[in-house]
This record gives C-alpha cells, sequence and structure tokens, in this order.
C-alpha cells in the first residue's frame, strides 16, 4: 500500500475504465472530488455503485461523455444524471450484484473505498458498508481507499488488508448522516399497524426512512427480536439497549444484528464500531432468500410508490422515470413469506403529498412492478392492513380499497366494478 494525495491516487483511472464507488456513507469524498477532476481529461468512464451520497460527477454537464454514472440503484445524488442522458440504471436484486463483480459479468478496473485506518495486524475495515463493496474490492484490478479515522471498525466480512490496497490517501471527515425527521401521525399510524403484525420472536428486515422509524418507535414493548435486514440505521440502537432486540430465537447468526450497510447518525455509527453483537456481511448472503427463510418470523417491510387493486408493487420508478431500483426488495419478500411465521410487507401513505390516490386501479404506464401480485401478502397504510394472501382479484381490490384514502375510494369502486363485471361486487 503505497501512501499518495487523493489527485495523484485516481491518476490510475484511464479511459475507457470502470470504476466502483463505495456505498452510501462510505462514499469516498475526497477521492470522488478528486475523480471529477481528472474526468475532464479522459473519455468513457464507466462509474458504477449502488448509491451514493454526497456529489455525482455525472451531474455536471461539461462532464457528458467523459464520465457517466451505470448505476445498481438510483440514489437522489444521480436522478438528474438519469434524466438527462448522462447515466443509466440496470434492474437487479441486490443479493446478486456481488456476483456480477466475480463472475466478471461486468468486470471492475477501479475500486474507490473508504475503510478505517489499519490496526496492528495491518488490517482496515469497510466499515459501514459491505453490500456488493467486499465484492468490488475482490474483483477489481486496482484498488483505492481514502483512509478515514471516522469510519467504524465492523466485525464480518469487511476487513480489508493493507495488502490488498494499491494507493491509499488519509483524509479524514465525518461520514454522510441522515438525520431522522419528526414523524407524521400517518407514519405514526403506519408504524402503529405494522407494529400489531410483529410477534414477539420475530426478525425484522427494515431500512431507513420514516416508515421504518415509526415502527421500530411501536415496538418498544415487543421481546426478543432480531435483525437481519441489507440495512439498518439509528432506530434499532434504542431497541438493542432496552433488550427488545436481541436476536435470541435467530436461527442463523443468533444473537447478532445483522446487515450489509447502514447510514444513519453518529449514534448508529458509534453502536457498530467494533461492536462484536454486529455483523456486516456481503449482500450475497443478507439477502440469499435461502438464509431469510430460515430466520423464524422474518417480518419484512419495505415501501412501494403505487401498488394497484391487483397487488402489485411499482416500487422503483414514477411512471418510465426511474426513481430508486430493485435494491433487495424482493429478495425479503421472497424470504419472509417462505420464513416458518413470516409476514412480508409493503408500507405506503394512502396519498401523496400532492393527494393523489397512492392505491391505483391501474399502475401508470411505464411504471416498472418490482414486486409481482403472486408475491404481495400484506399492503399497510394509515387506514389499516390489507391481507391479500389467498385472495382473489376481487377479494384483494375490495381489501385495497378499504385502505385507501377515504377521499379516493369512490373512484376505485367504479373502476373496480368496471373491471368485474362479470362478478357480483363485494358479494
Amino acid at each position: 500500500m503505497q501512501i499518495t494525495t487523493a489527485d495523484k491516487a485516481v491518476e490510475v483511472i484511464q479511459s475507457g475504465h470502470r470504476v466502483f464507488v463505495h456505498t452510501a456513507a462510505a462514499t469516498p469524498q475526497a477521492l470522488v472530488e478528486a475523480l471529477t477532476v481528472r474526468a475532464r481529461d479522459l473519455n468513457d468512464v464507466e462509474v458504477m455503485h449502488l448509491h451514493t451520497e454526497g456529489s455525482d460527477p455525472c451531474q455536471d454537464p461539461e462532464l457528458v461523455g467523459k464520465i457517466y454514472t451505470n448505476s445498481l440503484f438510483v440514489g437522489a445524488n444521480c436522478r438528474g444524471a438519469m434524466h438527462n442522458g448522462n447515466a443509466d440504471y440496470i434492474p437487479i436484486f441486490l443479493s446478486e450484484v456481488p456476483n456480477l463483480f466475480r463472475s466478471r459479468a461486468l468486470p471492475l478496473d477501479v475500486a474507490l473505498v473508504q475503510v478505517s485506518p489499519p490496526d496492528q495486524h495491518g488490517y482496515c475495515s469497510l466499515g459501514v458498508s459491505v453490500d456488493a463493496s467486499r465484492a468490488a474490492v475482490d474483483s477489481a484490478r486496482f484498488v483505492v481507499a481514502q483512509i478515514n479515522r471516522h469510519m467504524p471498525r465492523t466485525h464480518g466480512h469487511g476487513q480489508l488488508h493493507i495488502s490488498q490496497i494499491g494507493l491509499a490517501v488519509e483524509h479524514d471527515e465525518l461520514l454522510h448522516q441522515r438525520v431522522p425527521c419528526e414523524l407524521s401521525s400517518t407514519e405514526r399510524s403506519i408504524g402503529r399497524h405494522i407494529a400489531e403484525l410483529v410477534e414477539d420472536g420475530a426478525t425484522l428486515q427494515l431500512g431507513i426512512g420514516a416508515i421504518p422509524d415509526a415502527v421500530l418507535a411501536a415496538l418498544k414493548d415487543h421481546k426478543d427480536l432480531g435483525v437481519h435486514s441489507e440495512m439498518f440505521s439509528d432506530g434499532i440502537v434504542e431497541l438493542v439497549e432496552r433488550g427488545v432486540i436481541n436476536g435470541k430465537y435467530k436461527t442463523l447468526d443468533a444473537g447478532k444484528v445483522v446487515g450489509s450497510f447502514c447510514i444513519g447518525t453518529q449514534k448508529v455509527y458509534d453502536f457498530i464500531d467494533d461492536n462484536p453483537a454486529v455483523d456486516m456481511l456481503e449482500a450475497s448472503y443478507v439477502n440469499d432468500t435461502a438464509v431469510i427463510r430460515r430466520q423464524p418470523k422474518v417480518t419484512a417491510i419495505n415501501s412501494a410508490i403505487e401498488v394497484d387493486l391487483t397487488g402489485q408493487v411499482c416500487a422503483d420508478s414514477i411512471g418510465p422515470r426511474i426513481y430508486s431500483g430493485v435494491g433487495g426488495q424482493m429478495d425479503f419478500i421472497r424470504g419472509a413469506s417462505l420464513s416458518p411465521g413470516g409476514k412480508p410487507i409493503i408500507a405506503l401513505p394512502s396519498s401523496t403529498r400532492r393527494g393523489e390516490s397512492r392505491i391505483v386501479a391501474v399502475l401508470k404506464e411505464g411504471a416498472g412492478v418490482v414486486t409481482t401480485r403472486a408475491h404481495v401478502h400484506y399492503v399497510v397504510t394509515e387506514y389499516g392492513v390489507a391481507n391479500l394472501y389467498g385472495k382473489n382479484l376481487r377479494q384483494r381490490a375490495c381489501a385495497l380499497i378499504d385502505i385507501a384514502h377515504p377521499d379516493h375510494r369512490e373512484q376505485l369502486e367504479r373502476a373496480a366494478r368496471e373491471r368485474f363485471t362479470t362478478l357480483e361486487w363485494r358479494g
């Protein structure tokens, strides 16, 4: 491992290279900024990532044709590039992303990562994001690391020996933080409905955002919960400290909080730092349906943009415009449905901020189906829970209309009547 400056380190990147950038809060900001400058002298550099925080060089109109993003999940900082044509999106389950790199279906030239300082044995840690980043490091021809003393040292699959790092930049900066917002009454209602579905001894999968925060806030009186989740945030910390989350009944990784990446405030970063009760593992394991189904009562909580009256879930686009990605939703929805006592849950507010219904007669033209109608069991809004498991199309429509916003129920019922004209409606 050779220590150098960020500007010198990114000189390893050449025209035509495919470059992986570390995920979310682990995004190596100093290296990305140096790459933005370097790209002005290059052409056709492809940047791959699951999701990054901070600046994205592909947003710069002066770099069109020089550098572009090929994203595996579209975050807020590259949606603009998606819509102006300087980025594209690869639909794929999160569980399969590591194999893209390891199989060399998408060979990597360079991996830009952020790590903790090496310990006395020469091992750094990928810290808050292992996900597909471990596979990227193992597969790339050259690894460039930003060494940051603020990166937590985590247990699991993220240990990286200095011999695997070609060039390193010592640059300390606080990790990107996601500060929880004040929960609305709608979000609290959804959280309470979901909490009523969570049984003691269940294994939780939930991400970040207002609805997961609301669920966790409503679980303080539960007992013996476990966590096996592709991502997590601050909300689990209090429940671990209260003894609510202890992993007692997990059949794999008992007693441990298992995640693939995390993003939150310093509170959760301090919690995972050198904590043997937390394992940060590859997405190929965490999101493996065969692993998920072995855990007890997996309660998987995932979000959606809209759900149609048959139960089809659009979670990655607004009409044809890609908004996010497939991610791990299907990995966990299917895994939870196969888990003993498992409950796959799709949760969403009944309406958009503009008052449009998110329970719809049909999905918007061009909208992507992330979770099929055959995979959906529970759909939750602030108005209640619709259990679609074992229900026919007409019964599903009835159940979903009952949890839609009251302002839209009459219109949805008219649409359902037209669709199911040969059947007795609500018979």
